[in-house]
Parts: C-alpha cells; sequence; structure tokens
C-alpha cells in the first residue's frame, strides 16, 4: 500500500471537501432569515467533515486519528438531520438535496470504513522481532 503524506492525498478527505462545497452552495439558496439557524448549522457540520479527517491525519497517534474520524462520523450524521429538518421545512428546493444526499451517503460510508481499518490495525499483534 502507497504511503499517504498529507490528508489531501486521503479520497475520504477530498470526498468531504465535495460535500462542504455542496452544502455552501444549497445553503446559498436558503431563506434569509434562516442565516443565523439551520444555515450556519448546516455549514458547520459539514465543515466539520474534512476538518477533523485533516486534524486526526495529522495527529501522532492512531488513537487520535481515530477519535477524529469519529467526530467526523457525528458531524455526518448532524448533517443529515440538519439536510432533513430543512427539505420537512422547505428551506430548500428537493432537487438540491438530492444533489448533495448521495454525497452525504458516501463520505459517510467512506468514514465508517476508515474506522474499521484504523480499529483493525490496532487489534494487530505486533510482528515479533526475528534477529
Amino acid at each position: 500500500m502507497a504511503r499517504i503524506n498529507s490528508y489531501r492525498e486521503l479520497e475520504v478527505w477530498n470526498v468531504g471537501m465535495a460535500l462542504a462545497r455542496a452544502c455552501y452552495a444549497l445553503t446559498d439558496l436558503m431563506p434569509k432569515d434562516e442565516r443565523y439557524g439551520l444555515t450556519s448549522q448546516i455549514r458547520r457540520a459539514a465543515i466539520s467533515i474534512p476538518a477533523n479527517i485533516a486534524e486526526g491525519h495529522n495527529r501522532r497517534s492512531r488513537r487520535a486519528y481515530r477519535y477524529h474520524v469519529s467526530v467526523a462520523l457525528g458531524s455526518q450524521a448532524e448533517l443529515g438531520t440538519l439536510l432533513e429538518l430543512a427539505g420537512d421545512l422547505r428551506c430548500t428546493a428537493p432537487a438540491a438535496l438530492a444533489d448533495v444526499q448521495p454525497i452525504l451517503g458516501r463520505v459517510g460510508m467512506m468514514l465508517h470504513a476508515l474506522v474499521r481499518a484504523l480499529e483493525r490495525e490496532n487489534d494487530e499483534p505486533p510482528i515479533p522481532d526475528r534477529r
């Protein structure tokens, strides 16, 4: 497996960034009276996903990395809830939500896979020294 030198090389970070951009575009279309309500919360949750992936990747321990990926996963669930509420309240067009949902689902699956991989690597026994 190739070594990842920067979080920018992680596909999950790139998909998270695409999701954040899509959420910014979606919230630009929301009513102005939601600027400090749903709009702000959606943007904060969306930004939290790639930000926590980046922060976790740059930590010096696998445990810290796993923790930050877990936080990103929580933000992904929060974002899904906020987007559903925005749709229910008719704050955004159904077509705009339909564009964001597949990216949200994809990043969620990728985050779950990353958490599982980080957990597996922690559970592996150390390789014996064969000198």
